[in-house]
């Protein structure tokens, strides 16, 4: 009597290759909601610092929404950016064809929301100080900054879920170092 047998384990199916990067344009950015709301709307766009051109857009739109949101409606906002923004990124990301690309700037939209909503009140002033003080971190990276980029980076040949969180995540700590840099200021 034969011994029972396995039969041989079906090899992995390889995950799709990526895409062949591609630099997105208008088309691009309003041809699918995802790629509208990472490119922040056309703030993406911007051919020189794309970051800080989502930052502005970010600042901006809290100007103009500040006086009309409660601290619960802001949080509310917020996790719903965070959300949706983690869905957009991924999927802006996958059709970009690289797993953290410039062009894409709702990183920066809600970490800088996040950054005004919790120095506010604040002078206009006040808050270009802060403006620069979340570029630099965020463009720099030092520290923790630095290693909450490197945490979610592609690996392989697929951008997944993980590395669109990563598109998030750098900002969220640069967010939370300049926020850490004004209390101590605001201490000191």
């Amino acid at each position: 009597m034969p011994l029972l047998s396995r039969a041989p384990a079906e090899p992995a199916p390889n995950p799709a290759p990526l895409p062949r990067p591609r630099r997105p344009d208008a088309r691009f950015t309003f041809g699918h909601p995802a790629h509208a709301i990472a490119l922040g709307f056309g703030s993406g766009l911007s051919p020189v610092a794309p970051g800080t051109a989502g930052t502005l857009w970010a600042w901006l739109v809290f100007v103009v929404l500040q006086p009309y949101l409660s601290d619960l409606q802001w949080a509310a906002l917020v996790v719903a950016s965070l959300a949706v923004g983690w869905w957009a990124c991924t999927v802006a990301a996958r059709h970009l064809g690289v797993a953290d690309p410039g062009s894409i700037v709702w990183d920066e939209v809600v970490a800088f929301w996040i950054v005004l909503w919790l120095v506010t009140p604040a002078s206009l002033p006040t808050q270009f100080v802060v403006f620069v003080l979340f570029r630099i971190f965020d463009a720099v990276k030092p520290g923790p900054v630095a290693w909450a980029d490197r945490l979610f980076k592609a690996r392989g040949s697929t951008i997944g879920w993980a590395q669109g969180f990563g598109i998030l995540f750098d900002d969220l700590v640069a967010a939370g170092c300049t926020v850490l840099l004004v209390a101590v200021w605001r201490f000191w």
